[in-house]
């Protein structure tokens, strides 16, 4: 029996178009990768802070808890290349890898720039056809069995088609939305674009004389309709427009499709002490430094740029003596450090998002090997799909997961 290979497009060069190309040239097709810009990888050259954050030490059920939108749709990806695979996918590529805190996985080289060679030696050993500074500009459906690409420079007839275009977020990279417009000329829908992973622009001005203080080992609440969401745990930071930092870039994900103006969120500056042991330490402290001013009492309590901040939540005046404090007072002065609550007016633009949340349906795409339920031959992964999760390699792992379902599944 003679088997036909597909002749395959791949629109789209960072990291769900690389990982697709490779897995559909692997089993014996033809594959030709298109890419507007000069190189591939633009956008995994910046991501974590340019050392690339290649994945999460996870299993697959934990990875699908971190999944913001449309976990369900991930499962089967997910468990078929899961953050095991992808370790051991580009360590046998020559690419060396190491655990950090919080089980983040990164490149030993700390060179984003690695991550995207090893996918480009990947493909280029299967003698993939890279098409640069080519901007695709049309796909159409002639039949079941034939798309027609036309581009900057030519026109182009393929079997299949796989869509890796990315969002709309770092403009900058390449991603403008392409994918978006072709899914929608081919027929499906795009659910809402939103900013995720970004940071959030607050309210009042309090946070101005707050800017660059960063938080280590903090809670955050996120509360809509005065109904707790989720409580995230580790780093912050107060910026010019509000607040950003892990924790804050995993809540805006959260929130980015509800009202904003029911969102509260509420800082714990020390969830280590219960609001009985916070009690005692205050005690303990004002007995100790009663003569002093409240101001200099706490500094060991809170960072110093926080303190008036919080003492004037409470309408404490800082220079008021330790042993005139009342018990309300105290009592205020513990609340607020438990509960320090931030209104949201915004959030930032695309143009510092981290990822697209919205997308192409999830809906009309079969979960497990990525395929247009509505076209034959035509499939979408990555960015361009309405799937999005917290910071912390989640996110590429989805690309690389999804990337490597639409290669590895194209039958003829």
């Amino acid at each position: 029996m003679v088997l036909i290979m597909s002749n395959i497009a791949v629109i789209g060069g960072g990291a769900a178009g690389l990982i697709a190309a490779y897995a559909a040239a692997v089993n014996g097709h033809s594959v030709t990768l298109f890419e507007k810009n000069e190189k591939c990888g633009k956008k995994i050259y910046i991501t974590g802070k340019g050392r690339c954050n290649v994945t999460h030490v996870c299993t697959p059920e934990e990875f699908l808890q971190n999944v913001v939108n449309n976990s369900r749709f991930m499962t089967s990806c997910i468990n078929a290349f899961s953050p095991d695979d992808t370790m051991r996918f580009f360590e046998a590529g020559g690419l060396r890898l190491k655990t950090e805190r919080g089980a983040r996985v990164f490149p030993v080289s700390d060179k984003a720039s690695d991550v995207t060679k090893c996918l480009e030696n990947y493909c280029k050993s299967v003698d993939v056809v890279f098409k640069f500074n080519e901007q695709v500009n049309k796909i159409s459906n002639l039949n079941s069995t034939m798309f027609n690409i036309i581009t900057s420079k030519q026109s182009y007839f393929f079997d299949k088609v796989i869509i890796c275009t990315g969002g709309i977020s770092y403009p900058a990279t390449g991603s403008t939305g392409d994918g978006y417009k072709f899914a929608q000329e081919l027929g499906h829908n795009v659910v809402s674009l939103k900013q995720g992973l970004c940071g959030i622009n607050l309210k009042g001005s309090f946070y101005k004389v707050l800017q660059g203080l960063s938080l280590k080992n903090v809670n955050l609440t996120v509360f809509y309709d005065n109904k707790k969401l989720k409580e995230l745990f580790g780093e912050m930071l107060f910026t010019h427009f509000g607040v950003s930092g892990p924790i804050v870039l995993s809540a805006s994900s959260l929130i980015n499709r509800l009202e904003l103006q029911k969102v509260k969120l509420v800082i714990d500056f020390k969830p280590a002490l219960s609001e009985e042991q916070l009690d005692k330490r205050l005690l303990r402290d004002f007995e100790q430094y009663k003569n002093k001013s409240i101001s200099n009492c706490i500094k060991e309590l809170l960072p110093v740029a926080l303190i008036p901040v919080v003492l004037s939540r409470c309408g404490i005046d800082s220079d008021k003596r330790v042993n005139s404090i009342t018990k309300n007072e105290r009592q205020f002065l513990l609340t607020n450090i438990k509960n320090f609550d931030m209104l949201i007016s915004s959030l930032r633009g695309f143009e510092e998002a981290i990822i697209t949340s919205g997308g192409v349906d999830v809906k009309e795409v079969n979960p497990k090997t990525m395929e247009s339920k509505l076209i034959k031959g035509l499939y979408f992964c990555g960015e361009v799909l309405d799937i999005d999760a917290f910071t912390g390699g989640y996110n590429l792992q989805i690309a690389f997961s999804t990337g490597f379902a639409a290669g590895n599944n194209i039958k003829d």
